[in-house]
């Protein structure tokens, strides 16, 4: 049996525990200006609503000492230990046996790509790794990059300085002990350091004496300003406060995983989801050490954001990925392509092209090309080096020789890179795309042939150049797509999610049927997603937006009221951002009670949309950037802003009331879709109601659990709510055929016979789940359904919620009355 089988058959002895998880943001209370905090014994308190729910396992966001108001955790600075701000190690194993009593499973999120070190006295092994240098124990644990060749004299440049002026302004300090965060000092006098402003640096044993300038000169790292193209370690994509490990040293994986360990041999969790393996040298070799270490019981999952024609890499001993791509059938399933023709010509209009496969694709590649010839100018320089190194080895050293032709080396691995279809092309399923690329690049740039060979023959070798390009590849891909063309892209911005494509328009169903049984077939513990931290704008929002895609006419009508009465500073900024403000806008009974005023707006919305604005806006970085602002322009575009929300509601509510219902539609078909398709769904935190969140830290905001805890929420028949615990409560009660049973569709017959998503989940006994749902609702009414009949399997079905008897035929215009989708039951056949 092939190891990720065993690891298969292994996870599914887990029982419930793989049923579904609930995402939770952990927060310590010193990330929270009011001091709240949202830690393990909050989690712990969670569990009975939790078990309650129908779930089937606690999935916590890092828990690992992070950087001192760290909001996320994903900056780990101690990898041995869980933070003490979050309860330490004992609120682990405390929630662990609250979870047993209630039979709920644990999964945590690791993060071994990198360690935060943007407070380096807050990271041990940095402060000795730079304090040292090569004597630290610590100094191989990072990937620096200290060649004489790496433009700061062979010194870890480290891009800190405002100008290159600054290091004028270096003081050496000895502080006392209360100043530091945490204890750097020995008994060779380590309490001397190097201060600029509030950054502080260690200063090497006995290099303490003489001017700040005289001491910088001394150490092994060097400041420099944070525009020169000089880094002397690989980073997580541009973020240089995040340092890359090297994972391949065995004896680095041992040490960042000793407390990973611990809770294995502990048996504190069930799961482990690995954050960003794309950023590591050898990803297929990393997550093989880590099946060892875990065992073949235990689930693990890979954020690996895998390209529309990609699949995950059999190779790897894991059980899936974190769900982007089945967030990319589900959401695609639910725009109508009838649209695609006036939503083309619109963002033609407002946004300068089409939005179609072909100018994305054009832009993807172009957008690389810039980001990494800029932005990642330092990672490119170093691949070059190890290219030149690597092709040394054999005669394609003689092919381009010279400074002169440096720049035709670049070329060339600029041009590979920004061909690449995937974030990185070195996985063994992808073998055979990188000689394609080369074949192509020799045709389309005969130019580039010499400069080509060093690199084919340095790739050939299959060590460091091919794990760099790898590397660099996928921070390319990853900040031209995600951080970039998605905020550029108009035509459908509800498409524009971490491993979308946004150049296609809707998903025939049976094609999403399909897609789903071959998930059911090729990985069926993958994991599930429609919101995430890092997704974009909530599963509710995108609901919304796609039913543009329905009433693209309408949509075009406000567009241009809207433009005409509230000209924005640039059209394009205009027609990105009105589609997320339509998506947040509140209708109905968005406000609470029986009181809802006419201009009623929720009193953090102002705040949230500026701040995604402000986000967006420079992610982009068409009209302004993070690091050249246009001052004049964001203030025009928080201006245009204000005064839609100050005058606009006479122009945005009417329309958004007209939309809502078909959006809240969508937002249900896509939850029972993701409950009941193949894998393990997780439910992100306070999304089995409805939500409205928006790009992190947005995403991130505490959940008030009051009202579902108290079961307020529950009393009130909250339609969302119901269908997600009857889904989980299902999912509970048979999570291993959940998980692995066949995607079967059901026949469906009549005129409106495209409009319906109608399948089955076959489970163990005879028992069976499935759901029947109305698409295009905005389009498509009630009374159309009528005459469309599905053909149930043998047996007797019931609806839930609601409790009706149902078999053989069933017409789906009496069965979806007042309700776009419901969840249908067979108990025995």
């Amino acid at each position: 049996m092939a190891h990720a089988d065993r690891a298969r058959t292994g996870a599914l002895s887990r029982g419930a525990a793989l049923a579904s998880t609930y995402r939770v943001q952990l927060r310590t209370p010193a990330s929270d200006p009011e001091g709240r905090g949202f830690v393990l014994a909050d989690v712990e308190d969670l569990v009975p609503y939790l078990a309650d729910l129908g779930v089937g396992s606690v999935y916590l966001s890092p828990i690992l000492e992070a950087t001192p108001g760290s909001t996320h955790g994903y900056d780990v600075v101690d990898p041995t230990r869980v933070a003490a701000e979050l309860g330490g190690i004992d609120a682990l194993r405390s929630l662990r046996a609250t979870c047993r009593e209630h039979d709920l499973g644990v999964v945590v999120d690791i993060v071994p790509n990198h360690l935060g070190v943007d407070r380096p006295a807050a990271n041990r092994w940095w402060w000795d790794a730079l304090r040292r240098g090569p004597e630290s124990p610590y100094f191989t644990y990072f990937d620096f990059d200290t060649e004489a060749a790496n433009g700061a004299d062979g010194r870890i440049a480290i891009p800190v300085l405002g100008s290159p002026e600054d290091v004028e302004q270096l003081v050496v300090v000895t502080p006392s002990r209360t100043d530091t965060d945490t204890d750097t000092s020995d008994t060779d006098g380590a309490e001397t350091e190097l201060h600029f402003y509030d950054h502080r640096f260690p200063v090497a044993p006995g290099t303490g004496d003489g001017t700040a300038q005289q001491v910088h000169d001394r150490q092994h790292y060097r400041l420099v300003h944070w525009r020169e193209p000089l880094l002397g370690y690989r980073r997580f994509f541009t973020v240089t406060g995040l340092a890359g490990l090297r994972q391949e040293d065995p004896a680095v994986f041992d040490a960042t995983h000793a407390e990973v360990r611990r809770w294995c041999e502990e048996d504190l969790v069930d799961g482990i989801r690995v954050d960003h393996p794309d950023g590591l040298a050898d990803p297929v070799g990393y997550t093989r050490r880590l099946r060892e270490l875990a065992g073949d019981d235990r689930w693990l999952l890979v954020e690996k954001i895998l390209a529309p024609a990609e699949v995950l890499d059999p190779a790897m001993p894991v059980d899936g990925t974190t769900g982007y791509d089945a967030l990319r059938l589900i959401d695609q399933m639910l725009v109508d392509p009838a649209g695609q023709a006036r939503l083309t010509e619109l963002a033609s209009r407002y946004c300068g092209g089409p939005g179609d496969e072909e100018q994305v694709h054009e832009q993807s590649a172009r957008l690389k090309r810039q980001i990494v010839l800029e932005d990642l100018a330092p990672e490119l320089g170093r691949l070059t080096r190890a290219v030149r190194r690597d092709a040394a080895l054999g005669r394609e050293a003689t092919e381009v020789t010279g400074d002169d032709d440096e720049a035709l080396l670049r070329e060339a691995l600029v041009s590979v890179i920004e061909r690449t279809p995937a974030y990185r092309a070195d996985y063994p399923v992808l073998r055979g795309t990188l000689p394609a690329i080369l074949d192509g690049l020799h045709r389309d740039r005969p130019e580039l042939a010499p400069a080509l060979g060093l690199v084919a023959g340095a790739l050939a070798r299959g060590t460091e150049a091919s794990a760099r390009l790898a590397q660099v590849t996928g921070a390319a891909t990853a900040k031209a797509e995600e951080d970039r063309l998605f905020y550029r892209l108009g035509r459908l911005v509800s498409l524009n999610e971490v491993g979308g494509s946004p150049g296609r328009m809707g998903l025939p169903v049976e094609a999403f049927h399909l897609a789903m049984a071959e998930r059911a077939l090729a990985c069926p513990l993958a994991m599930t997603a429609l919101s995430t931290h890092d997704t974009k704008r909530g599963e509710d929002v995108r609901a919304r937006i796609s039913v543009l895609s329905q009433l693209p006419m309408q949509w075009a009508q406000l567009v241009s009221e809207v433009f005409r009465a509230f000209p924005p500073p640039a059209e394009d900024a205009g027609y990105f951002l009105l589609q997320v403000i339509v998506g947040v806008w509140p209708a109905g009974d968005d406000a609470e009670g029986d009181d809802r005023e006419d201009d009623y707006l929720p009193d953090d919305l102002r705040s949230r949309l500026h701040d995604y604005a402000e986000k967006a806006l420079r992610e982009a970085a068409v009209h302004t950037t993070w690091t050249d602002q246009d001052g004049d322009f964001e203030s025009a575009a928080h201006g245009w802003i204000d005064a839609l929300l100050d005058s606009g509601g006479a122009l945005l509510t009417p329309f958004v009331e007209r939309i809502a219902p078909a959006g809240r539609d969508n937002s249900l078909i896509a939850k029972a879709a993701q409950l009941l398709s193949p894998g393990v769904p997780d439910v992100y935190q306070g999304t089995e109601v409805w939500e409205d969140s928006l790009v992190d830290p947005d995403n991130r905001r505490f959940v008030d659990y009051e009202p579902l805890r108290s079961g307020a929420v529950a009393r009130s028949g909250h339609p969302k709510f119901a269908m997600v615990r009857e889904a989980l409560r299902f999912r509970r009660a048979h999570p291993a055929a959940m998980a692995s049973g066949a995607h079967v569709p059901l026949p469906v017959r009549g005129p409106a016979a495209a409009d319906v998503v109608a399948f089955t989940r076959l489970v163990d006994r005879g028992a069976a789940v499935g759901m029947i749902a109305s698409r295009r609702t905005a389009v498509v009414g009630a009374g159309e359904f009528g005459g469309t009949e599905v053909l149930l399997p043998e047996g007797t079905w019931v609806v839930r919620p609601g409790g009706s008897v149902i078999s053989g035929r069933v017409d789906v215009g009496d069965l979806l009355v007042g309700c776009p989708v419901v969840l249908i039951v067979r108990d025995d056949v």
